[in-house]
């Protein structure tokens, strides 16, 4: 068991550091601003994703979060306040309570056993109780699909791919590839 949690630490740390670099380099405008019809955006990300690892991985396994989240306490979570940074929240802010997030639950993975109880409060009550392990694979899960998303945002507001881009080729290739890819698109619109 504490190789899986060291293997699930490490793809968790990875995927965390992933969407922190996503913010690297932008303007204060271009980490907030809605990039989806659905208003996805990277700080918001950043912020969504803290709240998820204090929530599954400190309240729901019996180790209280180190601070209070403004939007959990007064229900406003509901209306998807913590998918984006209000004006008042700098980024500095939202990074460093993702940070404390990590070290919370750094301190969980080192303390508990996969198979430890845990209780999901606003889920079903006939769901409600599972383990350390499923949420440790549930917030790692939900960290790399958001980290996806965070790369695609990123590339639509400046064209930045993710880490592996230069890997597979230079502008070059991916004006080449891309044609390509449209070009099949075409023969069937």
């Amino acid at each position: 068991m504490d190789a899986i949690a060291a293997d699930l630490h490490r793809y968790l740390q990875e995927e965390r550091e992933s969407v922190l670099a996503s913010l690297s380099g932008l303007s204060e405008y271009d980490i907030r601003r809605p990039m989806t019809p659905t208003a996805t955006n990277l700080l918001g990300l950043v912020k969504h994703l803290a709240g998820g690892e204090l929530g599954y991985l400190g309240d729901c396994v019996g180790r209280p979060a180190p601070v209070r989240l403004p939007w959990v306490e007064d229900g406003s979570i509901w209306d998807s306040a913590d998918m984006w940074a209000t004006a008042e929240q700098s980024r500095e802010e939202l990074v460093e309570l993702y940070r404390t997030a990590w070290r919370h639950t750094d301190e969980s993975i080192d303390r508990l056993p996969l198979d430890a109880p845990a209780s999901v409060p606003w889920w079903p009550q006939e769901r409600r109780a599972t383990t350390f392990g499923s949420l440790l694979v549930r917030v790692t899960a939900e960290t790399a699909h958001h980290a996806g998303h965070a790369d695609i945002v990123r590339e639509l507001i400046d064209g930045r791919g993710g880490a592996d881009r230069e890997d597979i080729g230079d502008t070059a290739w991916w004006d080449t590839y891309r044609a390509r890819v449209q070009g099949a698109a075409e023969r069937h619109r």
